[in-house]
């Protein structure tokens, strides 16, 4: 009996399970957000993102673009750290020599940021706490970006980017968690990790977990609050809830147990794929990439912009690229062989894409200074706009030179 053909849903899925679909869709979110901020109707797009809903008995009475930033974005960084998760257990970072060099890339890659926004702004201390912004990579954004300019690269590259990027973001949020941040609540932190555990031995699936994994409706009885228990306390403890997506991805059994045709882990990925890509992510952008631009021809004139834009584009380029060579000549740490240093280039220029958190990052800094606030965001935009441009530079010339090889390695032999 022949199969059904696809549906038109089916097919949406399943090119939402590629990079290049999403980024775009993504891509297309933020543009549309920064043409709706700089528009007439800014005004209606601000107050749909500072909208609030939620209960305020359970301290969730947010924003809607606060939802977008902690909530949505937690569904992305949850498919995130379910595919390193797969990477360390079964594919290219089993190597610890491989895995080693990314890691120390991104912490490269933090401190050089911060030490050459403070080199700028040596002179003037009122605006030297904004050193926390150029150290994040918006890995969202910097994913589509690689997946619309390098086609074609090698799978390698991308896995070194997610790597890179989950360990930037873990690192500025302990950067916001013990420089910016006034108290952290500890209880709603240890019923985080008391969640996180139960979590885990779920995912054993032995014993009375195992009646998870023959009925797909209790699963998603015990999963679906059990997540959002985890995200809500996180949040209440004052660490950036995506945190939680992070971790849950990370403890997905990757490993097929008897009676099993796929991992829970390749099941997840599958299922909310194309969940993140088509809506979590582009609601995500639009929410959070309206940034009003007409101060963008004044902002470098203050030192918190210029020290930004050298920190992102600059500093993100010298710290993972030259961390990453000096990694491989002193230690023993080695690049993926499908991989060359301007792979690797192109890659530490994208890092500079620094985004979600790096406006985080300064909301908190300058939130007692309206016009550094503002000329700090047109920093962060203006830094991300040519991180991403240069990126493309460098990494789209060399997309299209693997595609050409690998379209004239398939063709017949001349006659």
């Amino acid at each position: 009996m022949a199969s059904a053909a696809p549906t038109a849903l089916t097919r949406l899925t399943d090119a939402l399970r590629g990079d290049t679909v999403g980024g775009l869709i993504l891509l297309a979110a933020a543009v549309l957000a920064l043409v709706l901020a700089n528009s007439p109707a800014a005004a209606l797009y601000e107050g749909l993102r500072h909208f609030e809903i939620g209960p305020e008995a359970l301290h969730l009475h947010l924003s809607i673009e606060a939802w977008a930033a902690d909530g949505l974005l937690a569904i992305f960084f949850f498919i995130v750290g379910n595919e390193l998760k797969q990477e360390f257990v079964h594919g290219e970072l089993r190597n610890p020599r491989r895995a080693a060099l990314p890691i120390v890339a991104a912490v490269c890659g933090m401190v050089v940021p911060a030490a050459a926004y403070v080199a700028v702004n040596a002179a003037s201390p009122e605006t030297l706490g904004g050193w926390g912004i150029p150290m994040a990579t918006d890995i969202a954004f910097a994913l589509a970006v690689l997946a619309v300019v390098g086609r074609g690269l090698p799978p390698a590259l991308r896995t070194f980017l997610l790597t890179l990027a989950v360990v930037d973001d873990l690192g500025a949020v302990l950067v916001i968690a013990v420089f910016y941040t006034d108290a952290i609540a500890f209880a709603p932190l240890a019923g985080a990790a008391a969640g996180l555990a139960l979590f885990a031995w779920l995912q054993r699936g032995t014993g009375p977990a195992a009646a998870l994994r023959r009925s797909p409706l209790l699963s998603a009885a015990v999963y679906v609050p059990l997540a959002f228990a985890v995200w809500a306390l996180v949040h209440a403890s004052g660490v950036h809830a995506t945190i939680a997506g992070v971790a849950m991805g990370l403890l997905m059994r990757t490993s097929v147990h008897e009676g099993e045709a796929h991992s829970p882990s390749h099941r997840m990925e599958h299922r909310m794929r194309p969940l993140s890509a088509g809506f979590a992510l582009p609601v995500f952008a639009f929410l959070s990439a309206g940034v009003p631009m007409a101060g963008l021809g004044t902002a470098l004139a203050d030192p918190a912009a210029a020290g930004i834009v050298v920190g992102l584009v600059a500093g993100k380029f010298a710290g993972v690229l030259g961390g990453s060579w000096v990694t491989t000549r002193v230690t023993g740490a080695e690049l993926h062989p499908d991989l060359g240093w301007a792979d690797i280039a192109g890659l530490a220029l994208l890092t500079g894409v620094g985004f979600t958190v790096s406006l985080l990052i300064a909301d908190l800094s300058f939130a007692g200074a309206p016009a550094t606030l503002e000329h700090a965001k047109a920093g962060v935009l203006i830094a991300s706009l040519v991180a991403a441009a240069l990126a493309g530079a460098v990494l789209g010339p060399r997309s299209a030179r693997v595609r050409r090889a690998a379209r004239a390695a398939a063709a017949p032999p001349a006659p």
